[in-house]
């Protein structure tokens, strides 16, 4: 019987012979190749790497810069790093038929008649930043509308079917393709993210970029035109070539320079190091505590916290933590909106609903910790309803200081009761249930968390309104560097419903008195920048960031891919906006060290306004 070389070496191709006289012809200046399906002879390269599965050429460089002179060859080889070879194969568009919204990647298969033609040849790799450096908004071509790649509807177009000509000067995609399978250098890089379960994690390089903030990431921002800026400057690291581990890393690690081969791995444009770097640098992991204390002399003064905590159950391993944030970070606010409190009995689905000892746990920490002792309240979900963690049933609830405020007078809702708004007997606004759920029988709740909103009496005198929210998560989203365009933002029309759903409460209580103090916050798993979701809110509400002028490149509250953003929100009616708003994100858990240091996968933020 044959080895699988020698398989390789006699595997009888099916079509015609092509010539291909440089691997710039196989590549050519679009995303999939002309040649796909071609036998090719007579191809000629430089190996500058080889990994597990194959290894990667370098042939004559092209003058257009849409053209890649770099190839991957699938299969094996006994020459070595330098050596010049001739070869013919096969040439192949491929992704794995498992995730059909990657990108192809540019292959040669079957590699046969393998040639040396020389040895000891040195490739110059193109340094990034100085050879040729990525744009920094635009991801593709084909994320037409307003939001850029956010806007909707999504999947409009898919990169494969349109297979448009190259423009790396302008799109970050198609920069990445047209430097395919080449070596070059990223000088002196910088960690956007925490390092994944595989290794892998986000850098930029010594070139232009946009979002900086000062930690050393890449915020989600606007661009100049006012569309979503996407960062495409950035690239993830993948796995070593030579077998070595990458470090660990966080945001504003700073990493030796790494030379490697750009490939698509994983939904991703990726670079592949021939080997480790090292990290060069640390950022200073102390995260100062907020700045916004709570007022004990001016009872129109009320801070608030917004915090989604994780999956937290009584015995959770970092209640601890969460506490310690909640009374020493972000000083025992007045009241807290909360996110994923977990019944009483966590993750074991044993029918168990009520979260008053989850909370009732949490309290007496934060006060153990040298906060305040915060009543709560919450309306229990009906059993496995509300999504999140098979068993947790997981919702939102209110911690307050009973000394600042108290819940207005009124019947607690149930699960399944919807709260409406009327006119109490001094025509003011009141809540027909306190706390009570928005809309809870409507699809746009169906495995999702039932917004929480509340009905409060300050210290002054004052009515507040809130609503404690936590959207459907994206999962089922497809990656920013996908096939499809604008990229699959799961599940958006849904987000899109709850949103509309909220903002008509809202806009209820402004219809009796446009003058009223309502909040509204949580965890909406949605950007600032995808203006379509968050348009009935932002149409009646003001974001607090935007009012209290936080910096654009300092709005972050997460961390995934290459960019800091902000999933969690706070908007405050034009009442309390026209008084003055202070705000600040304290991020004590997307400053942690390492991944593992982590103790939320949201940061929480501290707000402080007037009631009066």
């Amino acid at each position: 019987m044959f080895s699988d070389s020698l398989k390789l070496l006699f595997t009888v191709a099916p079509f015609a012979a092509v010539t291909a006289t440089t691997i710039a012809d196989i590549q050519g200046t679009r995303f999939t190749s002309s040649y796909a399906g071609k036998n090719v002879t007579g191809v000629t390269g430089v190996i500058t790497a080889k990994g597990n599965s194959g290894f990667y050429l370098s042939g004559e460089p092209s003058d257009d810069i849409r053209v890649s002179n770099g190839l991957y060859v699938y299969g094996s080889t006994s020459a070595v790093v330098g050596d010049n070879i001739s070869l013919g194969g096969k040439v192949s568009n491929y992704r794995s038929s498992s995730y059909p919204s990657y990108m192809y990647l540019v292959e040669l298969t079957s590699p046969s008649n393998i040639t040396i033609i020389s040895s000891g040849n040195e490739v110059t790799p193109v340094v990034l930043g100085e050879d040729r450096s990525p744009p920094t908004q635009y991801l593709s071509a084909l994320d037409t509308g307003s939001d850029g790649w956010l806007s909707v509807p999504n999947n409009v177009s898919q990169v494969s079917v349109r297979n448009p000509e190259l423009e790396p000067a302008k799109y970050g995609m198609d920069f990445w393709k047209s430097l395919d399978a080449q070596l070059v250098v990223i000088p002196h890089p910088v960690a956007l993210n925490f390092d994944n379960s595989y290794g892998e994690f986000w850098v930029r390089g010594d070139w232009e970029v946009t979002g900086l903030n000062g930690r050393g990431g890449l915020t989600l921002t606007f661009g100049e035109d006012g569309i979503p800026d996407a960062n495409p400057e950035a690239i993830i690291v993948g796995s070593p070539l030579d077998g070595t581990k990458n470090p660990e890393v966080a945001v504003g690690t700073g990493i030796s320079n790494i030379t490697g081969i750009i490939s698509y791995q994983f939904g991703f444009y990726t670079v592949l190091p021939l080997t480790a770097p090292t990290v060069v640098s640390t950022p200073d992991p102390t995260v100062p505590a907020t700045t916004l204390r709570v007022s004990t002399d001016n009872a129109c003064s009320l801070t608030l916290g917004d915090y989604n905590v994780e999956n937290l159950a009584p015995d959770s391993d970092h209640l601890g933590s969460i506490a310690d944030h909640i009374a020493n970070h972000l000083l025992s606010p007045d009241f807290m909106f909360v996110q994923e409190i977990q019944d009483n009995s966590g993750p074991t689905d044993d029918g168990t609903v009520s979260a008053n000892i989850t909370l009732a746990t949490l309290s007496a920490a934060i006060a153990d910790a040298g906060g305040v002792t915060y009543n709560f309240t919450e309306i229990s979900p009906e059993d496995g309803k509300d999504g999140g963690q098979p068993g947790g049933n997981i919702r939102v609830a209110y911690l307050y200081n009973p000394e600042k405020l108290t819940l207005a007078p009124g019947k607690a809702g149930l699960a399944t009761e919807a709260v409406n708004v009327t006119a109490d007997a001094n025509g003011l606004p009141t809540l027909s249930l306190n706390p009570g759920r928005i809309a809870p029988d409507s699809s746009a709740w169906v495995s999702s968390r039932k917004p929480l909103a509340a009905e409060w009496i300050t210290a002054s005198g004052d009515k507040l309104f809130t609503i404690n929210v936590h959207f459907s998560s994206k999962g089922g989203s497809t990656s920013n560097h996908g096939d499809l365009r604008p990229p699959v933002n799961s599940p958006v029309a849904q987000r899109t419903t709850q949103v509309k759903a909220v903002a008509a409460l809202v806009q209820s209580i402004l219809d009796i008195d446009p003058k009223a103090n309502i909040i509204v916050s949580g965890d909406f798993n949605e950007y600032t920048q995808t203006r379509s979701v968050l348009a009935s809110l932002n149409a009646i509400m003001t974001e607090i960031d935007e009012a209290a002028g936080i910096d654009e490149v300092e709005r972050y509250t997460y961390v995934y891919d290459q960019n800091t953003q902000q999933l969690d929100h706070i908007f405050i009616s034009p009442g309390l906006a026209a008084r003055g708003v202070e705000a600040e994100h304290i991020h004590v858990n997307n400053w942690a060290p390492s991944y593992d240091d982590r103790i939320s996968d949201h940061d929480p933020t501290v707000g402080k306004v007037l009631v009066c």
